[in-house]
């Protein structure tokens, strides 16, 4: 049965603000505000990642959670900003993907609904999407805040993986006596579920995603210790959450990473790819995507629910094409649970929704290419760009057992910020610098005029 108001009109029905959460927020909004542009990606990333998103000021029929607090916070300081380009890098192709997705997702869904309560709430949601967006692409405007941004997210795995560790002892989750989500642990099959502030799933796949950036940090060789203390808090996330999802992105995170070698074949290896999976298509009693059924890797993972999801959406699709859908519920048990990112965006948004952000990845794996392939050689500058895609790669498995809430969302555009900062710098020309000879040892010649 489909909990009533999952989708809009539902939520607090006052105010959930803890002090010291209120405290928090209020110091990282002025350091959002006031601190050098390149340097205020750390406290808006650490406060988005360490408040519980239950934590809500309700106005009327308004919800202004602590994120959404923090996203309006980031777009003040962008638009009072003075100074170069607020699209570090230039407004690419993939701002545009971004902007053109989020905007068909608020007019489809609007449409479909036809409801105030449903255009309040998606207007929150695109507010949450949009800005979220352009904060952090405006906070990370160079190569140097892309480390910052790295050494940030080791400290929030460090934080959140520490008090995950302590569920697993003290069978408690210390971020709930702030009010906004439960004190007690979740238990599936026996095994207790971490969650800190983000959700057992979420918190796993955020962590296992980090991983590839973790060991470009590492290999860099300027920050080790805080590389190995990232690689310890997100590795500890991701077994702790005790979800088959964590450990796919886990998994893809070091797959990504295991095809470097492979670098200057992908070509040939994206096209064996595809001829596999056509090829099992065809020889397969059931249709290719039923393997997501044999995903499962706790013992209790739901994978079945995800495969049925996924066929009920293809078989479905004259439903939703258009404008989506919004009785996909009745379509069998439980398929009010969209616990797929791309299934998610398809019915809620149609085709043309679900077009643009594919295309989002599609545009950002082609700017990584592009680059690498620019910087051939520079091994250094290679591996960053590879690590981003590795991430990228394995944020996409991810997308088959999760749905991306606000929260998540911040995470991907973080990335996709990277890789758009680390892909412009890769494709600007160096400069030559020449060489003037010193001539002061030279004595002056005296102009000989000729007759």
């Amino acid at each position: 049965m489909e909990p009533q108001h999952l989708r809009f009109g539902g939520g607090a029905t006052e105010t959930v603000l803890h002090p010291l959460v209120a405290v928090a927020m209020l110091i990282a909004i002025v350091l959002i505000l006031i601190r050098p542009r390149d340097k205020a990606i750390t406290p808006f990333l650490l406060a988005c990642f360490s408040i519980p998103i239950g934590q809500v000021v309700v106005l009327g029929s308004l919800h202004f959670t602590v994120l959404r607090i923090l996203i309006i916070a980031g777009l003040v300081r962008r638009a009072t900003y003075r100074g170069s380009s607020k699209f570090p890098g230039g407004f690419n192709p993939i701002d545009r993907m971004v902007v053109l997705w989020t905007l068909s997702a608020l007019i489809i869904l609007s449409l479909q609904w036809m409801d105030t309560q449903a255009l309040i709430h998606n207007l929150g949601d695109f507010l949450d999407a949009i800005g979220g967006y352009l904060v952090v692409r405006f906070l990370i405007p160079d190569g140097e805040a892309i480390r910052r941004t790295i050494k940030t997210l080791v400290a929030v795995c460090v934080i959140q993986g520490a008090f995950m560790i302590n569920e697993q002892i003290n069978h408690v989750n210390v971020f709930g006596y702030l009010g906004g989500m439960p004190v007690a642990v979740t238990v599936r099959n026996g095994a207790i579920r971490s969650e800190a502030v983000m959700g057992c799933i979420y918190a796993g796949v955020f962590a296992a995603v980090l991983v590839p950036l973790f060991l470009w940090q590492w290999k860099e060789g300027k920050s080790r210790m805080a590389a190995c203390a990232g690689l310890a808090g997100a590795t500890v996330m991701v077994f702790t959450s005790h979800a088959s999802s964590s450990l796919l992105a886990f998994g893809g995170s070091l797959l990504g990473l295991a095809f470097w070698p492979l670098r200057t074949r992908m070509r040939l290896i994206r096209q064996g790819l595809v001829v596999m999976l056509v090829s099992l298509h065809l020889v397969m009693k059931a249709p290719v995507w039923a393997l997501i059924a044999r995903i499962d890797l706790t013992g209790s993972s739901s994978s079945d629910h995800r495969y049925h999801l996924v066929d009920a959406t293809i078989r479905h699709f004259s439903d939703w094409w258009l404008l989506g859908y919004k009785e996909f519920n009745l379509w069998g048990w439980d398929m009010w649970d969209l616990s797929n990112q791309f299934v998610a965006v398809a019915l809620t948004g149609g085709l043309l929704t679900l077009v643009c952000y594919i295309a989002i990845f599609i545009r950002s794996f082609r700017a990584i290419g592009k680059a690498r392939k620019q910087v051939e050689g520079d091994r250094a500058r290679e591996w960053l760009l590879w690590c981003l895609g590795s991430v990228l790669f394995a944020t996409m498995l991810s997308h088959f057992g999760i749905n991306f809430p606000a929260l998540m969302l911040i995470g991907l555009f973080t990335i996709l910020a990277c890789i758009s900062v680390a892909s412009s710098e890769a494709m600007r020309p160096e400069e030559v610098k020449v060489e003037i000879p010193d001539d002061s040892h030279l004595t002056s010649v005296p102009d000989v005029v000729g007759a």
